[in-house]
């Protein structure tokens, strides 16, 4: 039997949340937040009524995605969620690091930070959706599948009921997110050996062992990278990049992960609406939804490979957590594109004016 962590019963929070909606409209994430609790809290207050408890290898179960046919793949942050529509395909898993590799859905996969797994109904003006929703210890979300209506039900109920637990008891357990270490010093910091690493990589993979071994955190590393490799520029950049690459038409990656998940879009955009704080991309099999506040600070960063330079725009929050990132649109074993590389130079040689 599992039990939440908070002072209120799963029962209780239940009551809260439907108490909740009769007079606001809150998506489940927000309503956790105001309810002082986790989403999976939330959503596990549920198990009995519109949610499923699922038990066995998450792994497992993601290798059974591709048999739902078209879906919709959703991965967020706190500032920033990324929508992709498409079948899973060519799903893996080497230990605990997995990888979907589709044309439309491309993701990388840390299973070592998924807890709890879900499979929810929700009552929409447009009928019944069903979703598959992954949470971590703490009770926040790494990744959620969506139905579509070209999505195969008798394979998802099968899945459901294939994995469905035995402990259908309402609530988690969960526990509390550890406190972010410290920044090391910058007078710490061997910067001549970083700054030589950072000149000697041949793939942006090696990026993050750079990181550990010279024990720098991310945008502190950024700040002392030598100003060829990283640049800070206007948070106005991202939105301004977007327009730029939209009305010419440079298909570009999008990055947006938490630390469970990272998942990708390839391509050209092209729908771009914004909403009070929220930038938009509503294109029909990717939508990205950015809260411009909350960039704090933006850098155009560069590293060497194997290939040549790769280039990306990246979007940091206040305390110096990842947003997202915008690279070209490339493979491994192909050089950049010169015109994503006319793009970024234009951010990096002059501040751009608000788009």
């Amino acid at each position: 039997m599992q039990t939440s962590t908070q002072e209120r019963s799963p029962l209780a929070l239940r009551e809260a949340w439907d108490q909740l909606k009769r007079t606001q409209k809150l998506r489940a994430r927000d309503a956790a937040k105001a309810l002082g609790v986790g989403e999976g809290e939330l959503v596990a207050s549920e198990i009995g009524t519109s949610t499923t408890r699922l038990a066995g290898d998450p792994r497992e179960i993601m290798k059974r995605v591709p048999e739902l046919g078209t879906v919709m793949a959703l991965t967020r942050n706190e500032h920033c969620v990324h929508e992709k529509v498409g079948p899973y395909l060519d799903v893996s898993a080497n230990g605990m690091v997995g990888l979907v590799l589709g044309e439309l859905i491309d993701l990388r996969v840390f299973f070592m930070h998924w807890a709890h797994t879900f499979a929810v109904t929700t009552t929409t003006p447009h009928g019944e959706q069903r979703s598959l929703q992954f949470f971590d210890k703490h009770g926040d979300a790494v990744h959620k599948i969506i139905q579509r209506a070209e999505t195969d039900l008798a394979a998802w109920d099968l899945l459901v009921a294939d994995f469905r637990s035995e402990d259908q008891t309402p609530g988690i357990a969960t526990e509390p997110r550890p406190t972010p270490a410290a920044e090391k010093p910058d007078a710490e910091i061997d910067v001549t050996g970083f700054r030589n690493a950072w000149s000697a990589m041949t793939d942006t993979h090696e990026f993050f062992p750079l990181l550990k071994k010279f024990k720098v955190a991310r945008t502190q590393a950024l700040r002392l990278a030598d100003p060829q490799f990283a640049r800070p520029v206007s948070t106005d950049a991202f939105a301004w990049t977007m327009h730029t690459v939209r009305d010419s038409g440079v298909p570009i990656m999008v990055f947006v992960g938490n630390p469970g998940m990272i998942q990708i879009h390839t391509g050209p955009i092209s729908n771009i609406k914004v909403m009070d704080r929220w930038f938009n991309v509503m294109d029909p099999d990717f939508n990205l939804h950015m809260q411009e506040p909350s960039i704090a600070s933006a850098w155009v960063v560069r590293k060497p490979t194997a290939d040549g330079i790769v280039t990306s725009l990246e979007l940091f929050d206040t305390n110096g957590e990842n947003i997202a990132l915008i690279f070209g649109k490339r493979k491994p074993g192909i050089p950049e594109s010169e015109a994503w590389r006319e793009v970024v130079a234009q951010i990096a040689t002059s501040e751009p004016a608000a788009a």
